[in-house]
């Protein structure tokens, strides 16, 4: 019985990974859809709407799974706070798929304005579903995107540790979400131009491997031929390690031990008094 329960557990958490990732991909995919094929918007709205979507994600999920909605988060959760390693892959293939499901939306719901803006589905408008190095255009090769990446998705961790650590001065009132999502605004903002801030393994590749089974023949490259799929997936693990690794480093490990939560998950509730 124990074990059916956990199983079960397990399935609801992969199950709001899922919801929550799909949501956010669906904010984040479809703006670029609508600022690439159809020209409304613009480099900001593409920030504030993929902060949005993160922040409406990590509500759908938050109490059953913790939100993670990305790979480098789930793994340097186990690396550095605790987190079951038995559950990293089933949250990461959680992530992907809904990530992938909602990129298939996105290219159905914009397939007309896509076609209309590039017949040929190339490189010109790849990037509305995967990065490319200095966002298909600007002089970016494949190690300066790399380094990009550790970069940014470092600062995500550190960051989201900071903010979700219940030991620190964490946001009241349930306005971690938002707060992410403004952490994710701010990251699109300032380390937007190298690699398009994938910062997430699933958000990269689920909505690449949409795109290449829709037509997109060339969704694996980059705009010089290379292969550079691997590049969102890779350095962004190696980045999150890193930011959780600094974190602990240069602020968990001062904070005092007080919350029994699992690593990762909202706390059940909590009480605010007026003295």
């Amino acid at each position: 019985m124990a074990e059916r329960l956990k199983a079960r557990g397990l399935l609801g958490e992969m199950a709001a990974e899922f919801a929550g990732t799909m949501i956010l991909i669906l904010f984040g995919v479809g703006v670029v859809a609508q600022v690439a094929a159809a020209g409304i918007g613009d480099h900001d709205s593409i920030a504030w709407a993929w902060g949005l979507g993160v922040t409406l994600g990590v509500y759908v999920a938050a109490r059953i799974s913790g939100a993670h909605l990305n790979p480098a988060v789930t793994i340097a959760l186990a690396a550095f706070k605790g987190f079951s390693w038995r559950k990293v892959a089933p949250y990461v293939l959680a992530q992907t798929v809904g990530a992938f499901v909602a990129a298939l939306l996105v290219r159905f719901n914009y397939a007309e304005v896509l076609t209309k803006a590039d017949p040929g589905l190339t490189i010109k408008t790849q990037g509305v579903f995967s990065t490319l190095p200095g966002n298909g255009t600007l002089p970016v090769g494949t190690w300066g995107a790399f380094g990009d990446q550790i970069i940014g998705t470092a600062i995500l961790l550190f960051l989201i540790l900071a903010i979700t650590d219940m030991r620190n001065n964490a946001p009241l009132a349930n306005l971690a979400p938002f707060i992410i999502g403004l952490l994710v605004v701010a990251i699109g903002m300032a380390w937007g131009t190298n690699a398009g801030y994938a910062i997430n393994p699933a958000r990269d590749f689920g909505p690449r491997l949409a795109s290449f089974l829709t037509g997109y023949e060339t969704a694996w490259q980059d705009q010089y031929g290379q292969l550079y799929f691997w590049v969102p997936i890779v350095a962004p693990i190696i980045g999150g390690l890193i930011g959780a690794a600094l974190y602990q480093l240069l602020v968990g490990r001062f904070l005092p031990v007080d919350d029994d939560t699992e690593p990762g998950r909202v706390p059940e509730k909590t009480s605010y008094e007026t003295v």
